[in-house]
């Protein structure tokens, strides 16, 4: 079975679901509540949980391999799919440290090789074999849900707007090209920790990420409206300054249509005007797409026969 997993600094994200990349460890206490509960190695965690410190080296300890088996616990449950199977994990990593990345993160994820690994999730028991491991570069496979994107234009810019890290890349004739690859340290947690500031000076309330993500993305909320309005005025400001970077990194979007993904694709989307004079703009919502572009490039790879 194949389940493609996005390992986001901000979400995990699979095929069909979506939950933060916190983790809280409880040791050998049984926490307060089953949901969202991984027990492993005679340990509970609680997934989901906020989101944890920013982690440069996801294999530097064993949060991700923890968040990578709820991943398959969850796609499973959404699937209907036994609990006791062999799993090929398709996920991915940015092009700008793919190659660099690529051997340690494989071999973090495919630790036990070959070995079940048993674990429960949400009081239900699993055995899964980890039986393969492919890595695909992130942003420019979730292009492949959307094939007619590419088909009417020779050039184009790929901006995903992901937890920690906005990753940029020119497109020529439907192939990535190398040397314009980017990465710039501007996500939506510097965002959402820049509005969280601007809020708690001008007004003195100390907001949590989930109203801030819930204003940005022009959800109701009980917040007042002045400070639903300086929420919304911060919004501007990080597009504002994204746009400026994006520029500056060497990309011209005054002539090269856009295509926004990721999870803060929404917000900035929300807060571009006709003013900033975007050639063209196109934005995929789905939080997912990554997930679900891995396991098109498996299916690629392996034929129509792959399963997943």
């Amino acid at each position: 079975m194949i389940i493609a997993i996005d390992h986001g600094y901000y979400a995990i994200k699979t095929r069909n679901c979506s939950f933060p990349a916190g983790i809280t460890p409880f040791g050998d206490r049984e926490p307060y509540t089953r949901q969202n509960v991984l027990t492993f190695g005679g340990c509970f965690f609680v997934c989901g949980s906020g989101r944890q410190p920013i982690q440069r080296d996801k294999t530097a300890n064993d949060n991700y391999y923890l968040l990578t088996l709820a991943a398959i616990a969850q796609e499973l449950q959404a699937r209907g799919a036994p609990r006791e199977c062999g799993v090929t994990i398709a996920a991915g990593l940015p092009l700008t440290s793919y190659g660099r990345e690529k051997p340690a993160f494989r071999k973090y994820l495919l630790r036990n090789a070959g070995q079940p690994t048993e674990f429960g999730y949400e009081g239900k028991k699993y055995r899964i074999t980890i039986e393969e491991v492919l890595l695909f570069p992130q942003g420019f496979t979730a292009l492949m849900t959307q094939p007619d994107l590419l088909a009417d234009e020779p050039s184009m810019l790929l901006l995903d707007i992901g937890g920690w890290t906005v990753d940029l890349m020119r497109i020529d004739n439907g192939r990535p090209n190398i040397d314009t690859c980017h990465s710039l340290e501007f996500g939506m947690i510097r965002c959402i920790d820049e509005v969280r500031e601007w809020v708690r000076q001008n007004t003195g309330l100390s907001l949590t990420d989930a109203q801030i993500e819930q204003v940005l993305a022009g959800r109701p909320c009980s917040l007042e409206e002045t400070v639903r309005g300086l929420i919304r005025e911060q919004g501007r400001v990080y597009t504002e300054r994204l746009l400026s970077a994006v520029l500056e990194a060497g990309f011209d979007y005054h002539a090269l249509p856009v295509v926004m993904m990721g999870g803060g694709a929404s917000v900035v989307s929300r807060h571009i005007r006709p003013s900033d004079g975007l050639c063209r703009t196109v934005t995929l919502l789905d939080d997912r797409v990554n997930a679900q572009g891995y396991e098109r490039a498996v299916a690629a790879l392996w034929g129509d026969d792959a399963q997943g």
